[in-house]
């Protein structure tokens, strides 16, 4: 097949993402034809190129448009309006997914549990649930991260009206106010369409943060750096001792299947396709809430979704091939 990597101009800035050269090596592997497009601030040369190529299937590594994350969507839909068969999910499951506000409430009607949340812009109150301090103050439709940092917990109203103000300054839109949830965080991939199947789980291990430092995933303690390739103050400093991904060996076994099927529960809930990587957070209780849904996750060799499917006896070239397969057993539009 003529099969089209479609990303964000952005993965091209140095270094360039190590995602394309190993997807295009996992392609290529297949006896497949790679070509790559480029989606940068203007979507008439991406529109050009997709009709010039005409690609048998465009793997779709789309995050944002212009450095807007919920454009996403909107880059997808586009390959609707050509009838271009893709993989990951639908202009509608990227919607979904991608307003965290509203994935809450989605998940809510069918019986999936997230923390209690308010979503608030400039004093208005679009929706409220019963919250208790300590909350959680982030941006509803960035992804990666962007925008959580160790200052995103906060204890009091005053922390809380000085994020807000914070957050509303930075991105113009409604802030997610949710309650923390103490307890531990965990990655569950979702691969499949008729009957989706979870992964093998992943912890996010927070060991390394000094005592007192709110257990959060921000941008730094992912990655380390600003985001710019440069160390950033917060990897200097050692507040963000950084965390690391492990599989976890002390879950009780039906915790663990409970895990599993919330995920794929949130997955179908959502509409999502093919993949996506569901974040738990499990509390001392043993509850489990969905904090975060990431559909089209980040496919990198060594990223979490790749490790788990590699633990579950899917190599990095046989889940590449997986993907392409579920995208391609769909009708295009």
């Amino acid at each position: 097949m003529r099969v089209t990597l479609l990303h964000s101009a952005d993965a091209l800035e140095p270094p360039e993402d190590p995602v394309l050269g190993q997807l295009t090596g996992a392609i290529e592997s297949l006896s497949h034809e790679v070509t790559r497009v480029s989606a940068d601030e203007d979507i008439i040369p991406v529109a050009h190129a997709l009709r010039t190529t005409q690609p048998d299937l465009v793997f779709n590594l789309i995050e944002s448009f212009a450095g807007v994350s919920s454009l996403d969507s909107s880059v997808t839909a586009l390959l609707n309006l050509l009838g271009l068969r893709y993989t990951g999910s639908s202009p509608a499951g990227l919607l979904l997914a991608g307003d965290k506000s509203l994935a809450k409430q989605v998940l809510g009607f069918h019986s999936v549990t997230t923390p209690q949340f308010a979503t608030m812009y400039r004093g208005a109150v679009e929706w409220a649930g019963e919250m208790e301090f300590p909350v959680i103050v982030k941006p509803p439709q960035e992804d990666a991260s962007i925008g959580i940092t160790s200052k995103s917990v906060v204890h009091d109203l005053q922390e809380l009206f000085g994020r807000l103000d914070d957050l509303h300054a930075e991105f113009q839109t409604p802030v997610l106010v949710e309650e923390f949830i103490q307890g531990r965080e965990f990655y569950v991939g979702v691969i499949g369409n008729l009957h989706p199947q979870a992964l093998p789980i992943i912890e996010l291990d927070f060991s390394g943060f000094p005592a007192g430092v709110p257990h959060v995933a921000s941008w730094e303690a992912k990655w380390g750096t600003d985001g710019t390739g440069a160390e950033s103050e917060a990897e200097k400093s050692a507040e963000f001792a950084g965390t690391k991904s492990i599989f976890p060996t002390d879950l009780d076994e039906q915790l663990y299947e409970r895990m599993q099927e919330t995920a794929v529960r949130a997955f179908e809930a959502l509409r999502l396709r093919d993949y996506a990587r569901i974040d738990l957070r499990v509390s001392p209780a043993g509850e489990i809430y969905v904090i975060e849904v990431n559909p089209n996750c980040y496919l990198e060799r060594n990223a979490e979704f790749s490790r788990a499917a590699e633990r579950d006896g899917l190599g990095y070239d046989p889940l590449i091939a997986r993907i392409i397969e579920l995208a391609s057993a769909r009708y295009a539009r």
